[in-house]
């Protein structure tokens, strides 16, 4: 997170991390950069004072001017500072190395671009641990994530399960509507069966009915011929 201090003739705007983490032996960037209304001039500076953790007075470990870097040479920093910033970027970044636990303290930048040189500085804070700690918000975002991800997976899991059940619906509805065509088709069948077979019936009965009188009638001109007989 950037922090900004704004001069009350806003003129230049001095933007710093308010804090960074480090490990012992290993190294960290101090970023400076800035904001201001007149064009980079050939003589911008950066000057970057250092004061330790629980001091009061700031010494200078690092100026940059005329084009050239200025590193500290005798001090606590001694040979550990490197210059890699770009002036024409608005860029007046450090780099640290081999940080040890002594380095624990409040880094300031201050930035001079002529003619804006009226400007508060801003600063940063330096914590070397012995490994660096996660920090809080990265916990934090991997929380959310988890239960962001947990929630997509729950959602995915209901409709998934939902459009298997509508599908199995629509199979079972589409084998009943199958099954009742097959009855209705089967009823139609049988009554055009049951159709044709009554004519037949009152046919064989007609028969049976004529072949009975003939019957009787043929019995009957029989008998009568035996008793002329007689």
């Amino acid at each position: 997170l950037l922090k900004s201090v704004l001069s009350p003739a806003q003129a230049i705007v001095v933007y710093t991390d308010k804090e960074v983490h480090g490990a012992v032996g290993s190294r960290v960037t101090l970023h400076c950069s800035f904001w201001s209304s007149e064009w980079v001039s050939d003589d911008i500076s950066f000057t970057w004072r250092y004061q330790p953790e629980g001091g009061r007075d700031a010494i200078s470990i690092f100026h940059y001017a005329k084009g050239q870097p200025y590193i500290d040479e005798v001090g606590t920093f001694k040979e550990r500072i490197q210059w890699v910033g770009d002036p024409l970027w608005k860029d007046g970044s450090i780099v640290i190395h081999n940080l040890d636990y002594s380095d624990n303290g409040t880094f300031t930048c201050d930035v001079k671009n002529p003619p804006d040189i009226v400007g508060k500085t801003s600063q940063v804070t330096l914590y070397v641990f012995e490994k660096v700690p996660t920090r809080y918000g990265v916990v934090l975002g991997a929380v959310i994530g988890g239960v962001l991800g947990g929630v997509l997976l729950l959602l995915l899991l209901f409709y998934l399960i939902r459009y298997c059940w509508l599908r199995r619906q629509a199979a079972l509805q589409r084998r009943l509507s199958a099954m009742e065509k097959g009855k209705l088709h089967k009823s139609v069948k049988d009554s055009s069966k049951r159709g044709r077979q009554t004519p037949v019936l009152y046919a064989m009965l007609d028969h049976s009915r004529s072949t009975k009188a003939a019957s009787e009638k043929k019995t009957k001109g029989l008998g009568e011929s035996r008793k002329d007989k007689k």
